[in-house]
């Protein structure tokens, strides 16, 4: 049973979580600012041994591929390790040799060997995040997404990600392997009141993953601040919840 994620020092992570640098210019009759161009990436860590993506803002750059692995070997901040209690499998020190999409396939090279299949799966999901790659070539070996299901929690939300600002109502998509395709969810808001609950079929389940895309109801919040995304499925023996994971949401009004 996957435990729900302690929402600790929430206010401190998304303060760390910024775009990128701003530079400004000023005349004599006026100052402008000009906020530099980024690209959001996601990146995938680990949590109760199952991939936890989270986001990333990086200078623009059209080698997303190469972007996201760096970001993926500099391992989680701090704050990502004590708001998220997130950790990486991937051996310290690490560094990528280059990477190479082509035809669906991202060839890549790292100056260490990946043995634990945690490492592996973080590196295939945090490719596969984007639609031009299929198949990870790593070691010789090829790997997809469907390789490492025992690594991917029952219910995959992708967007939104921990801490990203909502507002009312928004998009929840990702993938998910649940008996008979169905999970619920339930959104809380900064006093931990539910405002919205529903249940959810993905496109497959039992054994087969699918996908989901569903948006919540319209709901109200008393005041900005920190909330939670709430996914689980009902134990067919007695309903209890179970592989439950909850995602904290900065919401506004």
């Amino acid at each position: 049973m996957k435990h729900v994620l302690p929402l600790v020092a929430a206010a401190l992570f998304v303060a760390g979580c910024g775009g990128g640098n701003a530079e400004s210019t000023s005349t004599d009759t006026e100052t402008t600012t000009t906020a530099a161009a980024t690209t959001a990436l996601r990146v995938y860590w680990l949590r109760d041994g199952t991939v936890w993506p989270v986001a990333r803002e990086v200078e623009a750059t059209e080698a997303v591929a190469t972007a996201a692995l760096e970001e993926l070997l500099a391992g989680p901040t701090s704050q990502e390790d004590a708001d998220l209690d997130a950790s990486t499998a991937i051996p310290p020190g690490a560094e990528l040799n280059g990477v190479e999409v082509t035809d669906g396939v991202a060839t890549t090279e790292l100056s260490a060997e990946i043995t634990r299949y945690e490492a592996l799966a973080q590196i295939v999901n945090t490719l596969t995040q984007f639609p031009t790659v299929k198949t990870v070539e790593l070691q010789g070996k090829s790997y997809t997404r469907a390789d490492f299901e025992d690594q991917t929690p029952s219910v995959l939300v992708e967007s939104p990600l921990a801490f990203e600002t909502v507002g009312s109502p928004f998009r929840v998509t990702g993938t998910a392997n649940t008996f008979e395709a169905t999970f619920s969810y339930e959104l809380t808001d900064t006093d931990g009141k539910i405002v919205d609950e529903n249940f959810v079929t993905a496109t497959s389940g039992t054994g087969t993953r699918g996908t989901f895309d569903f948006t919540t109801a319209p709901f109200a919040v008393p005041f900005d601040g920190i909330g939670s995304l709430i996914v689980f499925e009902r134990s067919a023996e007695d309903g209890s919840r179970i592989n439950v994971v909850e995602i904290p949401l900065r919401m506004e009004k």
